[in-house]
């Protein structure tokens, strides 16, 4: 009985909406406009790189607050790297218009972020949720946030223009791969549980029709 009971309050701990770091999140998917605007309206660079670099702080507060104070959520493993995604988009996005990179690094980028979502529905059918962000997925997150703001400071002239330019597109390189590296293990982390989910229906002699009820929500947490 004690276990049921901690395994419903961890469920109820999981499900939770109305948490510091939810709120943090919601804040910094609030910036993602802002930073658009000021980057394609008035071009006010400064505060654009100050908008990213709040939202890269807030990223780390939130997940700081979530372990601290023990409100890790589903919600809140959505959200955060929704944030991230969107934010890149953006960051892209006016870096293209204004002709700082070509569209193809874009292009790049985006489309595999298509195909991660375009998996989404396969691994629902055999019961996951999204997997759970890898290390090479963080670092080039990392990466990519640090490009941005150094390729918008390349196009200003002088010694301060030239070194960004040189430091972003290493940052953005080494971004842009480790982006698609990460998808490459995304992609093999989930051809292996659906392998693992059509083997054990064999083993089971299990019905794999779609209208079957045998999908519950296997996905692991991820870590804030």
């Amino acid at each position: 009985m004690a276990t049921a009971t901690n395994q419903g309050e961890r469920d109820d701990a999981a499900d939770r909406i109305w948490t510091v770091p939810n709120m943090i999140s919601v804040l910094r998917l609030l910036g993602v406009p802002l930073f658009l605007w000021l980057v394609l309206g008035p071009r006010a660079d400064v505060w654009a790189l100050g908008v990213l670099a709040a939202a890269g702080l807030s990223d780390w507060l939130d997940g700081k607050i979530a372990r601290a104070w023990n409100q890790t959520s589903r919600l809140g493993t959505l959200l955060d790297p929704m944030a991230d995604r969107l934010y890149i988009f953006a960051a892209l996005l006016g870096l293209v218009v204004r002709d700082i990179i070509p569209w193809w690094l874009m292009a790049i980028l985006v489309l595999r972020d298509v195909l991660i979502i375009g998996a989404l529905p396969v691994l629902r059918y055999y019961g996951y949720g999204p997997l759970p962000v890898n290390f090479a997925g963080k670092a080039a997150t990392l990466c990519l946030l640090y490009a941005f703001p150094l390729l918008f400071l390349a196009g200003y002239s002088g010694a301060v223009g030239y070194v960004a330019q040189i430091v972003g597109w290493a940052f953005a390189i080494w971004g842009t791969a480790l982006y698609w590296w990460a998808g490459l293990l995304y992609s093999v982390q989930g051809s292996r549980l659906i392998r693992r989910s059509r083997a054990l229906e064999r083993v089971q002699g299990g019905d794999t029709s779609p209208g079957r009820e045998r999908r519950t929500d296997r996905s692991v947490p991820q870590q804030r």
